[in-house]
């Protein structure tokens, strides 16, 4: 009788800090500008799939709305957070949304300051 044994899961749950942030875009025009504007940023990938663009950072990114205004040769104030939601389908890390910029953080503590989060323990 052959015995046969199955491989490890690389898809296995694993609950530690990953240090990661980033969102899911649809691909479309919208989509393609602001992964070719964030695509520009060191610690920023961005992977193209058929149906949408995925686009993860280390740490923090910022996505600033004048950036994708230029890139897409538009006036300033075209692209703002609601544009942004609307190409946008799902994201991880905490995101906050200022005018002039959309930040993504991996870590809740570093974005205490703007979600209100408060780093001190309470009795």
């Amino acid at each position: 009788m052959t015995v046969f044994k199955t491989a490890e899961s690389p898809f296995k749950s694993d609950n530690t800090a990953s240090n990661m942030c980033g969102f899911t875009l649809m691909n479309n025009q919208v989509g393609t500008i602001i992964a070719e504007v964030v695509s520009k940023l060191d610690n920023v990938t961005v992977t193209p799939l058929p149906s949408m663009i995925r686009v993860d950072a280390v740490g923090r990114m910022d996505l600033v709305f004048a950036d994708v205004d230029d890139a897409a040769g538009e006036e300033e104030g075209w692209f703002d957070s609601a544009e942004f939601e609307e190409s946008m389908s799902t994201h991880y890390g905490r995101m906050v949304h200022l005018d002039d910029r959309t930040i993504m953080f991996a870590n809740p503590e570093d974005a205490a300051e703007y979600i209100d989060f408060d780093l001190v323990a309470r009795k």
